[in-house]
Parts: C-alpha cells; sequence; structure tokens
C-alpha cells in the first residue's frame, strides 16, 4: 500500500477528528440559544481553521509540517476574508449556494480574523496532540 494511502493510527485519529469537527461547523449555523449570535458569526470560524488544518494533515501526515499547514491555512482563510470585499458577478453564484457560503462566506467581518487565529492555534495544539498520541499507539 502506498504511503499517501496508508491507514495509520494517527490518520484514525484524523478520520475520527473530522468525523466530530465537521457537524459541529454545520450545526453551529442552525444553533438556537444561549450565545446563538456568536455561535452563528463566529465559533463557525474556528471550526473552520480546525477542519482545514485536519484535512491537510490528513494529507501530510507529518509532525515538522504542523506550523506549516496551520500557518497556511491561516493565510489562505485570511485570503478569502479579504476576497469578500471584492463583489463580483463571477463569485455570486458561488456565494449564493451553501457550500460557497461555507467555503466562501458572504460579507467581510474584521472580527474574522481574530477567530480564524483562534481556530489556527487550536488546530494546531489539535494536530500536536494527534500525532504525539499517534505515536504512542502504534
Amino acid at each position: 500500500m502506498t504511503k499517501l494511502l496508508k491507514i495509520t493510527p494517527q490518520r484514525w485519529l484524523i478520520i475520527l477528528s473530522l468525523l466530530i469537527i465537521t457537524p459541529l461547523g454545520i450545526l453551529s449555523k442552525y444553533y438556537s440559544g444561549l450565545g446563538e449570535k456568536w455561535v452563528h458569526d463566529y465559533s463557525g470560524a474556528i471550526l473552520y481553521e480546525i477542519f482545514w488544518c485536519l484535512l491537510i494533515f490528513f494529507i501530510i501526515p507529518n509532525r515538522q509540517a504542523i506550523t506549516r499547514i496551520t500557518l497556511g491555512v491561516f493565510s489562505a482563510t485570511c485570503a478569502l476574508e479579504l476576497l469578500q470585499l471584492w463583489q463580483t458577478p463571477l463569485l455570486a453564484p458561488i456565494r449564493a449556494s451553501l457550500i460557497g457560503k461555507f467555503l466562501l462566506g458572504t460579507t467581510f467581518v474584521w472580527w474574522d480574523f481574530l477567530y480564524y487565529a483562534i481556530g489556527s492555534v487550536l488546530g494546531w495544539l489539535w494536530l500536536r496532540q494527534i500525532s504525539q498520541f499517534g505515536k504512542l499507539i502504534r
């Protein structure tokens, strides 16, 4: 089996993490209750960062790449946030779809950068824990 396709204990932990983070991120958009506005507007940004960190770590399961992965995810999501300042007819139909809203967003908000940073730091910590735990259960 090629190294890319080999499902190691570390990759199983990443899959499990993705199975937790993904529905939480989607459900955050539909939550109603205490702190509803914060959950809708900002918790999803944190979970979004962690999701992308996990997904890329699944593809590049290298402990030495963890910092680069999280910095890359943070940079990419900040670029996507800045892209929201550019309202063009080309992107409008993409942003109108549910997946487009999740991936590209619809409106620029300065506060999102803070939550992207928090999500990236939590993603970095999460990947380090997976890497450590993955080594223990080999």
